[in-house]
């Protein structure tokens, strides 16, 4: 238990629940992201948002009727929930449901609380869906008047928006640093022309480049977390900082890790792909660099003027 993080958790998250605590560490389990339990930190990072979304219209390609309850908009804003349970029971859908196959039971965000439903309950559909990266297994789940025990209320959903997002720029900068280190170590063995094409300068600025961006991430995240565990009046803005700047980080990493592996960093005896992949995968999750940056404006020249109104 304790090797897997058992010992950092702790009761307090929801009413009856558990939590974390949010001490973000500088090894290879914390901030660099790469050394958590699998199923542990997936559970944390996706389990606290809002949840997937559907088009506009609440329809995917070809349906023809929209699903009363379904997460209708394309937004990560917690406020923009729409799922409602009654009666102990939910109707609607969430996308984008990670290892929702394997799980025991599955976290539901919805407008009046959080609910736990058990894996085999009535009325509850899983579909897998696809995805770029096939290490994180996505699926759709539906609920019709599915069983549902409430946990919490919505008032700490949007803390654990933050914590989780900051969590997943962890995991995004681990995976940054594992293809700096990839990627460094084949320019030094990789040979052109009688030299190590880590001598040619054109390889040693992607290098460098990758290198700026990785501890740039690492950095907003140390911040990010630090704010959040202290409860600083920026720390919102401080995470959506952090994860806009490795979600285009992240990517620009990788695009720079397979030029510089040239046709080896897209095959499969290579792990460059895996990471990229993944990258792109977390860039969307929690909002990519456009909603941050959005987010960042309400929080900062909204409140401002909010402000400014009432003074």
């Amino acid at each position: 238990m304790g090797e897997n993080g058992g010992a950092g958790i702790y009761r307090n998250h929801f009413p009856g629940g558990i939590r974390r605590r949010r001490t973000w560490k500088s090894g290879a389990g914390a901030v660099d992201g790469r050394g958590w339990p699998r199923a542990f930190a997936r559970t944390i990072l996706f389990n606290s948002g809002a949840g997937g979304r559907r088009d506009r219209r609440g329809r995917e390609p070809g349906a023809e009727k929209e699903i009363p309850g379904a997460d209708l908009c394309t937004s990560w804003n917690p406020a923009d929930i729409q799922i409602v349970a009654a009666d102990g029971k939910i109707t609607g859908e969430k996308l984008f449901v990670p290892d929702a196959a394997v799980a025991d039971f599955i976290i539901v965000v919805a407008r009046n609380g959080v609910f736990a439903v058990a894996a085999k309950a009535a009325g509850m559909r899983i579909a897998p869906l696809s995805g770029m990266d096939l290490t994180r297994k996505l699926y759709q789940v539906e609920f019709k008047n599915t069983p549902a025990e409430k946990i919490g209320d919505v008032s700490a959903v949007a803390t654990a928006f933050d914590v989780a997002t900051v969590a997943l720029v962890c995991e995004l900068v681990g995976g940054m640093q594992r293809v700096l280190d990839i990627t460094v170590e084949f320019a030094k063995m990789r040979k052109q022309f009688g030299k190590p094409i880590g001598m040619f300068q054109a390889v040693q600025h992607q290098c460098a480049d990758m290198y700026l961006e990785t501890e740039s991430s690492r950095s907003a995240a140390y911040y990010a977390a630090w704010a959040l565990e202290e409860s600083v009046p920026d720390a919102s803005i401080s995470v959506s900082i952090a994860k806009m700047y490795a979600s285009d980080a992240a990517r620009n990493v990788g695009n720079h890790g397979i030029q510089v592996h040239g046709g080896m960093g897209f095959t499969w005896e290579n792990d460059v792909h895996l990471y990229y992949k993944r990258a792109k995968s977390s860039e969307t999750a929690f909002g990519d660099s456009t909603y941050h940056r959005e987010r960042i404006a309400r929080l900062v020249i909204d409140a401002g003027e909010t402000l400014a109104k009432s003074a």
